[in-house]
């Protein structure tokens, strides 16, 4: 077989969050439709799902491997938190939070950036970060690719950015559901994470994708809507009921409170007996 690149993508919402598929979706389509080797799971402001699918993806014999990350929302816009292993606290600044991904042994990457909105971090406080002479507050890597509506117009500002400033680039989805995961890619030399990582910190990935076309959000948005209604109902509902479910967060065992992920997950797996490997059943 032929040498190639690897490729990641390190930016995907679940239904922890705002996506709108769960983990079993996700790794399937992943498995199935892509040819990806490496993907973060990176839940707004949580953990617990990217933890899960690390897990059922290992026990899956699956051939991408699963990165733990979160999408930190801080007072300078959201960034991304790799190879973490506890969840990073929000809405504190920028400067603070790459801190504190560091000291995990993590990677910072700003995500969706320069967009004129409070979700992403400026120009000015990237390059304020860049020039920091502590290592520790400043970004690993910058998301130049971005397939939504909030990364295409900046697209090409993005990239040149990073040029100037020497950042790697790395191109993610943000996909809020499993088909869009893909959509965009990094690649980088090897295959595994390790090598991911190895590659971020040398500046050796590069940044690929196609932007969702005109109106194509407007499915997610009508399935994001039905998602927050039914997550309404399931909270009230486990209230009324006394029965400890809450919302469904989209993985084995998600659905209790608190969430219990390795007990349901083993219990599934003992029940079904050997050769069940197909995460939708």
């Amino acid at each position: 077989m032929t040498d190639r690149l690897g490729r990641a993508d390190l930016h995907i919402h679940s239904l922890a969050s705002d996506g709108v598929d769960g983990i079993p979706a996700i790794l399937d389509h992943v498995e199935r439709a892509t040819t990806l080797d490496v993907i973060a799971i990176t839940d707004h402001e949580r953990i617990d799902a990217a933890v899960a699918a690390r897990t059922m993806a290992r026990e899956l014999g699956h051939r991408a491997e699963v990165i733990v990350g979160e999408e930190v929302s801080t007072l300078g816009g959201h960034l991304l938190a790799l190879f973490i292993e506890e969840r990073i606290r929000p809405l504190r600044s920028l400067r603070m939070t790459i801190a504190e991904i560091h000291e995990q042994g993590g990677l910072a990457i700003p995500a969706h950036p320069l967009v004129p909105y409070p979700l992403c971090a400026q120009g000015f406080v990237l390059r304020r970060l860049i020039t920091d002479p502590d290592p520790r507050v400043r970004p690993d890597a910058i998301e130049a690719f971005n397939p939504t509506m909030l990364g295409r117009p900046w697209h090409g500002r993005v990239v040149r950015f990073a040029a100037a400033h020497g950042l790697p680039t790395v191109g993610n989805s943000d996909s809020h559901e499993a088909g869009a995961v893909g959509i965009g890619w990094t690649t980088f030399p090897g295959r595994t994470a390790a090598d991911l990582r190895a590659a971020i910190v040398a500046g050796r990935t590069h940044h690929h994708g196609s932007f969702h076309g005109a109106g194509g959000q407007f499915s997610t948005f009508g399935r994001q809507l039905r998602k927050y209604s039914q997550d309404v109902r399931a909270v009230v509902g486990g209230r009324v009921r006394g029965d400890g479910t809450s919302r469904d967060l989209g993985y084995p065992g998600g659905r209790h409170r608190p969430p219990r992920f390795e007990e349901a997950w083993q219990a599934e797996r003992t029940e079904a007996g050997p050769g069940a490997d197909n995460p939708d059943r």
